[in-house]
């Protein structure tokens, strides 16, 4: 999004802190090999090179756009979450070369004139990464065009971003250090507050932009803007410090924190004062609405179906304490940035080359598939008829809207036709074919908004078989029947990931288990849209509740392998017998045993009996870095990495260009050579 100025609305984005360069390659592979061995330091040194060079990146690059920047620091925060036992090590070691890391502080215009603080300790590089992280994402929302619906859309969600990033450095990265005034804790939990404050007051604009409120909510979203404004106010004006160090940076902070807040207080008065009886109120309207409005805004309503999705609103608000489980992606999928490959090695992709990448078959093999026989059940999946989307799709934008809107959407509408002829071939990778169908169903979930299409002559039609029993048929224009199909398959596709893992090594047992809960994570996920589609059995939340009964036993029963380092208390008292048992009785219920008495299921259910055992092999070094990539990948949850900003990166199918959808050919390596759209970037001031 370009910044054309038009909007007299001052948004503040916050400096970027400055760092000296540090070569952390040498002393860290020397470290490895001296104390491990040089197998082991080969095994790694492709994370610690991407490491030095995102770092060299970060401090020499000045040509990186505000998106790359951003994904640079991401990565590099990425690798040094796998690394920092190594530095722990080394702080503690005599022999060890030192690291010392000086970073200045953001509000000193002046490099020369700033700061250093000095530490051989990764927690200041951390915290200093993650200041810069919401700086970024603050000066991204600020450069957004918020004159159109998108813009504003796209800078509300950078600085939920930014607020995010300050409030893991206020309240977990900043307690253990003791540096520059812009990390301590009271200025963290400040810029905390005003990027909220922003944020809060964009969504706000989008909201009576698009009439979403009436005069009593706009009163009262008002007053919840005025009060972020004033915490904020209160708690820099109240630390003589932070007043004088915001004074020497900028002088206008302090005045235009003072007018926003007498503005939004004003406002709120007066909006309050003239409240209107509730029957004379307007009907409040959803923002998240069927395309029924300007086509200025379909874009953008486009992209906020797909952000509603990933933040699980409105219809996945259940599945917040379903964590996805990153380890199987650092094997399995096309664009994780890490991977395991033969003989341990960890290689480590630079943040800059842009996916898919090789994916790794290392611990997937069909002469493993005998010690994973015993102990997983891989089900079937759905079959459909072939269907175009691209000219229903298109066909509808130009009757609906206009050609020029039709054009907008185009690259989006190739990607998603592109996407479903490719997700049902059988001859590609399981990784690949799981790859695929994820970026269809969020491509999916980007024109659900479009249905019912009851304006189109000629809307598509959704035909999809039973896994269990191909006889049975289900053909509607419902486009939560493919949503829910798209989910099943998921599901199915990741208990045949599971099936074919070897479970004679650690990682392809931990692939094994990871594999299941996220068969599990999308079998859930099933029931939320099958509430909206009335299909075949096998897409009846009976049906995926035995199908994850059946996963949570087969996770139990690879728990009780020696070696597993997953918490077993997760089925406290419940032999695996019985819970294999508890999916049998679900099994044996109505509908379901009418439809499931053909396949193997039954039979493979009755088997359960005994639990085996398999030995695995012992942990070494790549396996500890891995470990801790796992541990510290939730300290960037979603709403630090919202979709809305990758759709601003390089590594989604769908991108972002000039308020347009087009199609993003490095985010995609199956069959897309066929395909002439141009690649494109992103590019914001």
């Amino acid at each position: 999004m370009s910044n054309v100025n038009q909007n007299p609305e001052r948004l503040l984005a916050i400096p970027v802190k400055k760092t000296d360069p540090v070569d952390l390659y040498r002393p860290l592979r020397k470290f490895v090999a001296t104390k491990y061995s040089e197998s082991d330091a080969q095994k790694v040194e492709s994370v610690l090179e991407t490491l030095n060079n995102c770092r060299r990146d970060m401090v020499e690059r000045g040509d990186l756009s505000l998106p790359m920047q951003r994904d640079c620091l991401i990565h590099y925060f990425k690798c040094l979450c796998m690394v920092e036992p190594l530095f722990t090590a080394i702080s503690s070691d005599a022999d060890a070369d030192p690291i010392t890391f000086v970073w200045y502080d953001a509000f000193f215009s002046e490099h020369e004139n700033g700061v250093s603080s000095q530490r051989n300790s990764i927690q200041l590089e951390k915290a200093a990464v993650i200041f810069n992280l919401g700086a970024i994402c603050s000066q991204i929302g600020a450069s957004c065009d918020r004159t159109t619906s998108l813009g504003r859309h796209l800078a509300m969600d950078a600085f939920n971003a930014a607020a995010n990033f300050f409030y893991k450095l206020w309240t977990v990265f900043a307690k253990d250090v003791s540096a520059t005034l812009d990390l301590s804790l009271l200025f963290a939990k400040s810029l905390h507050r005003l990027c909220s404050a922003q944020a809060s007051e964009l969504n706000l604009q989008q909201r009576l932009h698009h009439n979403n409120t009436n005069d009593d909510a706009s009163s009262v979203s008002f007053k919840s803007v005025s009060q972020n404004y004033q915490m904020l106010t209160v708690m820099i004006l109240r630390n003589l410090p932070a007043t004088e160090h915001i004074l020497s940076f900028d002088r206008t902070w302090i005045t235009h924190l003072s007018q926003k807040l007498t503005f939004f207080q004003l406002e709120a008065r007066q909006r309050k004062s003239s409240i209107l009886p509730k029957s004379n109120q307007p009907v409040v309207i959803s923002l998240v609405s069927p395309l029924d409005d300007d086509a200025e805004s379909v874009t953008e309503k486009l992209v906020t179906a797909a952000c509603n999705y990933n933040c699980g609103d409105p219809w996945t608000r259940e599945l917040e304490h379903q964590p996805r489980i990153p380890f199987i992606d650092l094997f399995l999928s096309e664009y994780s940035p890490f991977k395991i490959m033969d003989g341990g090695k960890l290689v480590a992709y630079p943040w800059d080359m842009p996916p898919p990448y090789p994916t790794n078959l290392a611990f997937l093999s069909s002469s493993s598939s005998s010690s994973s026989s015993s102990y997983i059940l891989a089900f079937p999946l759905k079959k459909c008829e072939p269907l175009d989307l691209y000219e229903s799709l298109r066909n509808y934008f130009v009757l609906k809207y206009s050609e020029s809107v039709a054009k907008r959407v185009e690259g989006l509408l190739q990607m998603l036709n592109k996407l479903r002829g490719e997700m049902q071939r059988d001859d590609i990778l399981l990784p690949v074919r799981r790859d695929c169908l994820i970026r269809y169903f969020k491509c999916l979930c980007m024109i659900q908004p479009l249905f019912p299409m009851t304006s189109s002559p000629n809307p598509p039609i959704f035909v999809w078989y039973n896994a269990f029993n191909p006889q049975e048929v289900s053909s509607q224009h419902n486009i939560y029947l493919e949503m829910a199909s798209v989910l099943f398959n998921l599901g199915a596709l990741c208990t045949h990931i599971a099936l074919s893992s070897d479970l004679t090594t650690n990682q392809g047992h931990r692939i094994a288990i990871d594999a299941l809960n996220d068969a599990s994570y999308w079998f859930l996920l099933l029931n939320s849209v099958t509430m909206s589609a009335s299909a075949t059995v096998d897409l009846s939340k009976n049906c995926s509740d035995m199908l994850r009964e059946i996963i949570s036993a087969e996770i139990a029963d690879l728990n009780c392998l020696p070696h597993s380092r997953y918490d077993r208390s997760s089925f406290p008292g419940y032999p695996v017998s019985s819970l294999y048992r508890k999916a049998y009785d679900l099994l044996t219920v109505g509908t379901l045993a009418e439809n499931l008495v053909q396949s193997s299921i039954p039979q493979y259910l009755e088997s359960k009996i005994n639990v085996h055992h398999v030995k695995t092999a012992p942990i070494d070094v790549s396996e500890q870095f891995l470990l801790r990539y796992c541990k510290y990948n939730s300290l960037l949850p979603e709403e630090c990495q919202p979709l809305c900003l990758d759709l601003l990166s390089e590594a989604g199918p769908v991108m972002i260009k000039d308020g347009n959808l087009v199609a993003n050919l490095r985010g995609s390596d199956v069959a897309m050579e066929e395909m002439s759209l141009p690649e494109t970037t992103v590019t914001l001031p």
